[in-house]
């Protein structure tokens, strides 16, 4: 068995409300930094999974999204598998 390192990085669906974003958003163009567009706020989450291949800790992971890291209605995830 392998020990693997795992990224998730989950993020607001394009299109739905990011409060968090918004905030964001104005802080930064309140300190001068007119330049910055479009600003969407998510969470970076690192786990280390024990598995027989990366696509074993990969599909672990992926179910693990789908019932606690991320809100499918509402967030999308990308998982990152490294060793």
């Amino acid at each position: 068995m392998t020990t693997y390192n795992v990224e998730v990085r989950v993020t607001p669906r394009v299109g739905l409300l990011d409060p968090q974003g918004k905030a964001v958003h104005g802080a930064l163009h309140s300190l001068e930094f007119a330049e910055v567009g479009e600003v969407r706020v998510g969470r970076l989450i690192k786990l280390q999974v024990d598995a027989n291949s990366d696509a074993e800790a990969r599909g672990r992971v992926e179910t693990m999204c789908q019932k606690l890291l991320a809100n499918p209605v509402t967030e999308d995830y990308d998982i990152s598998v490294s060793q």
